[in-house]
């Protein structure tokens, strides 16, 4: 799936999106708050700014994406990949991260830049 169309049909009211493969895709300051994203390749994404909260991440291989200032409250990233993820400034208010792989991520904050 093309990155404008994953944005129209989310825009359209659809939330499932699973084991898409977005391998370096800029969703930099989008909003896909709810999203279903679980088993997605992000590999490399740029995630900066991202509303991501209460977003289904589960299995999602996030290796080396940049989630800098990234909303993740809520969001469910277990068992997600997040080897060498930038996670700088998010917030991770209540994020589930049971069996995730953090690697040598950057933690981020339990309220993020505004905390």
């Amino acid at each position: 799936m093309k990155l404008q169309e994953l944005l129209s049909r989310y825009q359209a009211g659809q939330r499932d999106f699973r084991n898409l493969n977005l391998i370096a895709v800029n969703l930099r300051n989008q909003n896909l708050s709810g999203a279903n994203l679980s088993g997605s390749n992000l590999t490399a994404a740029n995630l900066t700014r991202t509303n991501l909260s209460y977003t289904n991440l589960t299995d999602a291989n996030l290796t080396k994406a940049n989630l800098q200032e990234t909303n993740l409250t809520q969001a469910n990233l277990s068992n997600a990949n997040l080897s060498d993820v930038d996670l700088s400034q998010a917030n991770c208010y209540q994020t589930y991260l049971k069996g995730a792989t953090l690697g040598k991520s950057v933690e981020c904050s339990p309220q993020g830049a505004n905390g």
